[in-house]
């Protein structure tokens, strides 16, 4: 693969993140405005039925496409303690292989979750309250999950091409 691809690659998934962290914002308002909305109702007694099912989808949607972005500003917590003790060469190396382990970790998560969103399709099941169907949250996770798994391989070339002093 060549050095322009693999940018090329990763302007991609700039793209495609920059895209699941506005869809993902747009559910975390809804979260915010359902919440609200189901405490002031309660105040006179009506509580908005449905409303902890919204709750654990929207967050699923949120969680699972905020992961890409995440790994690509590395928003995550990391411990370095013992790795800043290593050369560069080696956090590289590390790092390589931490992309790969994570990368096949989270594309089995993704064919796993896709796996199980075409059972509940199949099935037809529905929530108890509000009888919303189940798989397309699923899918949604698995597709958060996939695009994580791009990410992490786009870092894996990324750093293979610094690794061989092809790219900066």
């Amino acid at each position: 693969m060549q050095r322009d691809q693999v940018l090329n690659l990763d302007k991609l998934s700039r793209i495609i993140n920059n895209i699941l962290m506005f869809i993902g914002g747009v559910f975390l308002v809804g979260m915010i405005l359902l919440t609200s909305t189901n405490i002031f109702v309660r105040i006179f007694w009506v509580p908005i039925s449905g409303t902890y099912e919204l709750m654990g989808f929207f967050g699923a949607i949120i969680t699972a496409f905020a992961l890409g972005y995440t790994q690509r500003t590395k928003g995550h917590i990391a411990v370095d303690v013992l790795i800043d003790t290593f050369s560069p060469r080696t956090r590289r190396g590390i790092e390589t292989v931490n992309n790969l382990i994570s990368a096949v970790f989270f594309g089995l998560i993704s064919w796993m979750l896709v796996e199980k969103g075409l059972t509940l399709q199949r099935s037809g099941e529905v929530t108890e309250t509000l009888r919303i169907i189940y798989y397309p949250f699923t899918f949604g996770a698995a597709f958060g999950c996939a695009v994580l798994t791009f990410v992490l391989v786009v870092d894996l070339l990324l750093n293979l091409y610094k690794r061989n002093g092809a790219a900066e």
